[in-house]
């Protein structure tokens, strides 16, 4: 891929709504040491938006997926072969324009077939080797380096996947949701499918294939159901996994009696390596985590560590509700779900710890970093108004400020009123892409309150100097 020398901004007021949408998502990934070959076929649809304008005028606009560094082998519409002559592939992406025939029906599919090389990724954003394991990196714009897609958040799909593998060097296959079936095949490979019923956009998706043990335990919900909780490791870092699994299972009865929020999937997996290249990520049913973020016994690990453990846990969980069940139209609106969850995990502490030295931990971190980098020149507000690279938005004014700007609705309602917004917020938004005004319009609702002077926390940078 070419090195782009003149990078173009993305601005917030630019916004537009896809004019496609996926519905179901149905992959199949044949892993091998030189290459992988990744089938994909969707079920689709035009935006509601656009279809009667389409219609008078007779035509569909132009469909592009976003793609880089793949091989094309082929495209299907509708099971029909489409001729490479008719498609625009770029460094970028794929582009054609569908037949018109598709306006006689709601939903039209579209299958394409790529191959891909994990073992040479070393962007390590979409599906990687590492280590001698495959594992995936979809946030923000990864999952564009496994097939072609809509890789944008407010194109939430049902996702079901086959994965295939050689049995002894990657006998575990792991995917998002629940694992519908497995087997073996004569010439020494498996495979396994996933089912994830709950729609989410491609930056959730998560695949791993390793040789990894199981640590296993068991959660029983506010409801009755059990949940399967399963940590996976390396085999030296067997005996390192218990307080992981504790703080996740205080983590979830947490979330039920303060928030209400309960787990929905059969099961719960991590993934725990130490060649995992972020700190940890909250794909749907399926987190990858670095080790330092998971690992914690007494004769190494100190009351810090223990406490970055519980924290990272819960706050990957607490994004199963604020992130995943609903979670940002677009990459601006990134605090919606890191502030929100930010602000959960460090209440968790707090109610499992000392409130008073959580506070004063939190508010050092705000001004040790936060406040410096409001004063500097990366000063940029929670929802910023452009960007150049998204990467570079995982800061301590989105994650952080962000969180401080929820305690404050959180003291202004009170707890009872915040909790009812809240409540508000995930029953109307449940498997929805929204913003951060749409979190604040229900804080509103909920109590009554004029809060339009309140959001230019949103969009102001800098730190206010009272007087």
């Amino acid at each position: 891929m070419k090195e782009n020398h003149n990078p173009k901004a993305i601005y917030l007021k630019d916004y537009q709504k896809p004019a496609y949408l996926i519905d179901k998502t149905e992959l199949r990934f044949y892993l091998n040491e030189d290459n992988t070959r990744v089938q994909s076929r969707l079920v689709m649809r035009l935006h509601p938006e656009q279809v009667e304008k389409c219609k008078e005028l007779k035509q569909v606009p132009e469909l592009e997926l976003n793609g880089v560094e793949l091989e094309l082998v082929s495209v299907a519409l509708n099971e029909k072969l489409l001729n490479k002559e008719t498609l625009q592939v770029s460094e970028e992406s794929l582009r054609f324009t569908p037949v018109t025939s598709i306006l006689e029906n709601d939903t039209f599919t579209l299958e394409i077939e790529t191959i891909i090389k994990p073992h040479e990724n070393t962007a390590l954003e979409g599906l990687y080797v590492s280590k001698a394991m495959y594992c995936t990196q979809c946030e923000a714009h990864g999952f564009r380096r496994i097939t072609y897609y809509l890789d944008r958040p407010d194109v939430m799909s049902e996702f079901k996947v086959y994965v295939e593998a050689d049995q002894e060097q990657y006998p575990v296959l792991l995917s998002n949701g629940n694992q519908m079936d497995s087997g073996k095949l004569e010439n020494g490979r498996h495979w396994a499918t996933w089912h994830d019923p709950f729609k989410k956009p491609c930056y959730l998706f998560a695949l791993v294939a390793g040789n990894l043990e199981c640590v296993e335990d068991e959660f029983i919900r506010e409801s009755g159901r059990p949940v399967a909780l399963k940590l996976y490791v390396e085999k030296h870092d067997v005996d390192k996994c218990d307080y992981a699994l504790q703080s996740l299972k205080r983590a979830m009865r947490w979330d039920e009696e303060v928030f209400g929020r309960e787990y929905d999937l059969d099961i719960y997996m991590i993934v725990a390596v130490n060649h995992f290249n972020m700190g940890a990520m909250e794909n749907k049913g399926l987190n990858i985590f670095n080790t330092s973020c998971v690992l914690a016994n007494p004769s190494t690990t100190t009351d810090m560590g223990f406490e970055r453990v519980e924290g990272v846990v819960a706050h990957e969980y607490f994004h199963n509700w604020s992130g995943n069940r609903v979670t940002c139209r677009d990459w601006f609106q990134l605090s919606l779900k890191e502030g929100f969850t930010v602000f959960r995990d460090e209440e968790f502490s707090s109610d499992m710890g000392s409130r008073t030295v959580k506070r004063i931990d939190d508010v050092n971190i705000l001004r040790s970093f936060q406040f410096k980098e409001d004063a500097g020149p990366m000063a940029h507000p929670v929802r910023p108004a452009s960007y150049i690279e998204m990467n570079n938005f995982y800061t301590v004014t989105v994650y952080n400020k962000g969180a401080e700007v929820v305690r404050m609705l959180h003291t202004l309602l009170g707890a009872e009123q915040f909790r009812k917004g809240c409540d508000l917020y995930f029953g109307r938004y449940d498997g929805q892409a929204v913003t951060c005004d749409d979190f604040v319009a229900c804080m509103e609702e909920i109590s009554n309150k004029d809060l339009t002077q309140f959001k230019r926390w949103y969009s102001q940078a800098g730190t206010p100097q009272l007087k």
